[in-house]
């Protein structure tokens, strides 16, 4: 017994400092992301402004233009996107643990497509029929449709499994379904939008972090890291049920009522953040599968780490998107695809083998 016991602490050990070493990396990361872009940037500026900002008597006193281009610019892009990378990721983590099905994300469900057609919707229309109806939202009127759409698809996709039986088969064909019918309002509305709104649709859709603001983090941030905490007080439920239904069932637990509350909180947190990015897909499916890799399938763990690993992989993407081609940008959206795709393949192939 003694010799589990130390066994059990030292894998508890190695994975906390799996945690450890990650969140270090995530730091690093976006330590070097702030001083990476077009305008000169060097790391003692950025510590300088960061001195001064915590010692405000101190003689640090920073750079006008660094303090514009750092402060205003690259952190709430930087924080944005961590906070984007452990939404999606976070997600994609517990979806997979609640489906038990390792090629389950947030857009595989159908959530993608529909926040894109609401986008879509406040696109093409936003300046005529949603403008009038929609006046307090004003300039959330698109991320606020959106977030919407999104988030009720996903409760249109547990309402039909629902009523078929919950199983999660049953869920993953509704996301399917759903997300070609609202794939199919997509292309209806970019075939009747003008010219303008059809530019902007596209570039939506293809997803960025260019728009980031200290007010969208400060919207995000506090959702998200609630989110997150919420589904952590799952781990031990999604546990028991990666041995099973039947073993969960017998352990009391209530399988309707953990794949309910946990699909919702998942989405609403993937939701808000796809609706101020646009569609950044792949990393919920890729995420979970390396954190898997590197720290095992307990979700106490799992969760955590997936979190950490989504930061890191879309705030690496962000930043080669932003500096490969700089002053020139590439949607960020591109570079997760150009990386998810094969990655999604290899599952898919794994999978069939197995």
């Amino acid at each position: 017994m003694e010799d589990i016991k130390k066994l059990y602490k030292g894998a508890v050990v190695k994975k906390l400092s799996m945690l450890l070493v990650l969140s270090l990396v995530l730091i690093g990361l976006a330590l070097l992301s702030t001083v990476q872009g077009a305008s000169s940037v060097g790391i003692k500026d950025v510590l300088r402004l960061l001195g001064s900002s915590l010692f405000p008597n101190s003689i640090l006193a920073p750079d006008d233009l660094v303090e514009k281009v750092v402060i205003q610019l690259r952190l709430p892009r930087v924080l944005l996107a961590i906070i984007t990378g452990i939404s999606l990721a976070g997600a994609g983590a517990v979806m997979q643990g609640i489906l038990r099905n390792p090629l389950v994300s947030p857009y595989t469900l159908g959530m993608s497509g529909g926040a894109s057609f609401g986008a879509a919707l406040a696109i093409v229309f936003g300046n005529t029929v949603l403008s009038s109806s929609f006046k307090i939202i004003g300039v959330y009127l698109l991320p606020a449709s959106a977030f919407l759409f999104g988030f009720l698809t996903i409760m249109m996709v547990y309402g039909i499994a629902r009523w078929r039986g919950t199983a999660p088969e049953t869920l993953i064909l509704a996301g399917v379904a759903l997300g070609y019918l609202f794939s199919a309002g997509v292309s209806a509305l970019k075939y009747i939008a003008p010219h303008d709104a059809l530019r902007d649709l596209v570039i939506w859709l293809m997803g960025g972090l260019w728009g980031a603001t200290w007010e969208q983090v400060g919207l995000l941030a506090p959702l998200v890291i609630s989110c997150m905490i919420i589904l952590m007080f799952f781990a031990w439920d999604m546990n028991a049920l990666a041995a099973g239904e039947e073993v969960a069932t017998n352990l009391g637990i209530n399988l309707r009522r953990l794949r309910l509350t946990t699909l919702i909180v998942s989405a609403l947190g993937a939701s808000a953040t796809v609706a101020f990015t646009g569609v950044i897909g792949f990393i919920g499916l890729v995420a979970p599968h390396i954190s898997r890799m590197l720290i095992g399938s307990d979700n106490r763990f799992l969760i955590p780490c997936s979190c950490l690993m989504g930061a890191i992989i879309l705030l690496a993407s962000d930043t080669l998107a932003r500096t490969i081609l700089a002053p020139a940008e590439i949607p960020v959206g591109i570079i997760t695809a150009a990386i998810g795709v094969p990655f999604f393949l290899y599952l898919l192939l794994k999978r069939t083998r197995s």
